[in-house]
């Protein structure tokens, strides 16, 4: 995700951040309703980051990311709104809990071409059922997915933004997007598989492929059909799930709330 490093961000923050505002303050919210849980406080949020990034421009050398420098203040202005916030789950399952390859029933996933009214429920429940589990996340994994799965940045991004390592970004999303894939599961329709066609230690071996893969954001070939039933399907509701997330990061941040931060702007300015 790049907003444009270099010379071009050598600008005065007049005209800087509202262009900032312009590219991330749809990304921002969005942020803001996956940590927050409410518009309102999504909107509070916002507000801050950019009244921080408004005050502490001349920090930015113009030669890094401003993105990444965006976000890294979001990061920090979410971490001051948790300290306030009550209610976070202790934990999250262990990874060996979130595995699904020892079930007899797995999710069928509904053909995402399909449409009809039917498929725009299932479409709107498996949005709320991915919205309600990330909101559940314990708050390091909720802001590493949502940082990489919804707003957009790669892992190198993230660990940058979180100022922790890659390693552990992608431990946190892994785990993360196997809850997401237990919400959606849920929901839909199930039915028997044929028992795994390999040893424990291939399937693991061949889900880190696949979160690999995800992490880079591209498809992972059924490369002469090596994988099995169940992997198909557990895989195929991963996707499901990053679907989903994608489409959680869409859309513009209120008209409302984008008017009255240029106001403050000018005002400041």
């Amino acid at each position: 995700m790049d907003a444009g490093p270099g010379p071009d961000w050598n600008l005065p923050r007049e005209e800087a951040v509202p262009r900032l505002l312009d590219l991330h303050g749809g990304r921002l919210y969005a942020l803001g309703r996956r940590i927050c849980g409410s518009p309102e406080e999504a909107q509070d949020l916002v507000q801050d980051i950019f009244v921080q990034a408004w005050r502490k421009w001349e920090q930015f050398d113009g030669r890094s990311d401003p993105a990444v420098w965006l976000f890294t203040i979001a990061r920090r202005a979410c971490q001051r709104m948790h300290r306030r916030r009550a209610g976070e789950p202790a934990r999250l399952e262990s990874f060996d809990e979130l595995l699904p390859f020892e079930r007899r029933r797995l999710a069928v996933v509904p053909d995402p071409g399909a449409d009809d009214p039917l498929t725009a429920q299932v479409r709107r429940e498996q949005r709320e059922a991915v919205g309600a589990a990330i909101t559940a996340l314990p708050d390091e994994f909720r802001l590493a997915l949502v940082l990489k799965d919804i707003v957009g940045f790669s892992v190198a991004e993230v660990a940058e933004i979180l100022g922790i390592k890659e390693a552990t970004v992608k431990t946190r999303v892994h785990r993360a997007r196997l809850r997401l894939r237990q919400a959606l599961e849920a929901g839909l329709p199930q039915r028997e598989l044929p028992p795994a066609a390999y040893s424990r230690k291939v399937c693991l071996d061949l889900l880190q492929a696949k979160q690999d893969a995800l992490d880079r954001g591209v498809s992972m070939p059924n490369a002469d059909g090596i994988l099995c039933e169940r992997c198909e399907a557990v895989f195929a509701s991963l996707d499901l799930a990053q679907d989903v997330c994608a489409g959680l990061g869409d859309g513009a941040m209120p008209e409302r709330l984008r008017s009255l931060l240029l106001r403050e702007m000018q005002a400041a300015g």
